[in-house]
Order: C-alpha cells, then structure tokens, then sequence
C-alpha cells in the first residue's frame, strides 16, 4: 500500500518529533483544551523532552518516514501505572503530523510498537487518552483497543477538566 518506514528515533530526530507533538496537539485538540495552552506549547520544551526520551531509551522512540522525510512518531514502554505487571506495555504517546493523517502513518508506528512490545515480553497493552478525543479513539478502537471500564478520570490541562479513559488490548 505505502512505503512507510519506521526505525528507532536519534537524537536528531527530537527537533522534528518536538514539532510533530506540537502540531498534533494543536489540530487534534482544538476545541477540547483551552486555545491558550494549545498556543503556548513550546517545540524547545518538547523537544528537550523527547531528546531525552530518546537518549535514555524511556521511553522507546520510533519514527515514520517516507523519503527520509519524519511523518510520525510513537512513544512506547512498560504501564506506568501503578500495579499493573511487568508484562503490561503502554502507548506513552503516538502521533502523526497532521499534514499526513490518514496515509497510514498511524498504523505503521502501532504495528512497530505492538512489535517492540511483545519483543519485550509484553502480553497487553494500554494508554491513556482523552475521552473526547474522537479521531485518537477511533484509530485505537479500529486496532483492536477496548475501553477499559471503571478507568476514567479527571485530569486538569490549562485550568480546563478534562476526562481522560484508559484502553487496552492483548498482544
């Protein structure tokens, strides 16, 4: 179908990576998080995030590309959750730029996260997502992803509460 690819991330892909999760967030959100904090999301403070990310391997960045040219990035590792077992991964973050959603690029990145996951020993998998994020849940939910009950909580972005809700799937 495409040609997409997807590698692990280097540090010089943290610029990029910073300005996808930014654009994302913008388009994706809009609407559902007050506009001032979409506005105000700094590419300097997520990209010295994600080099970090990436240094440190926590957690593990991968990319897709086409061309050479950085379309998407997943974030993925053990469930920071407290209580879940060692074989629980979790989606820390996955986005595409907005400028190629729907080309695939999303499922390119899940498939290599699934991959790296059960490579890991992982047998399931969750993430956390805003319960008003209808693109994201749709995406998810078409891979396999169920809601999982009794999960969702209240969390507050820019002085707006916001619901968010847990998914999972076996791997």
């Amino acid at each position: 179908m495409s040609s997409i690819q997807v590698r692990p991330a280097t540090l010089r892909d943290a610029k990029v990576i910073a300005e996808i999760h930014v654009a994302a967030w913008q388009d994706a959100y809009r609407g559902l998080l007050p506009d001032a904090t979409l506005d105000a999301l700094s590419v300097q403070k997520r990209q010295a995030f994600w080099r970090e990310a990436i240094d440190l391997c926590e957690p593990q960045v991968m990319v897709a590309h086409l061309d050479n040219e950085v379309m998407g990035f997943v974030g993925f590792d053990r469930s920071r959750d407290k209580g879940t077992p060692s074989t629980t991964g979790e989606i820390w973050a996955l986005y595409a730029n907005p400028v190629h959603w729907d080309k695939g690029v999303g499922l390119a990145l899940w498939d290599a996260a699934r991959d790296g996951l059960q490579e890991e020993g992982c047998t399931k998998v969750t993430l956390w997502t805003y319960l008003r994020n209808e693109r994201g849940l749709r995406f998810f939910e078409l891979a396999g992803f169920k809601r999982e009950l009794g999960s969702a909580k209240t969390t507050e972005v820019g002085g707006t509460r916001v619901e968010e809700l847990r998914l999972q799937r076996s791997l």
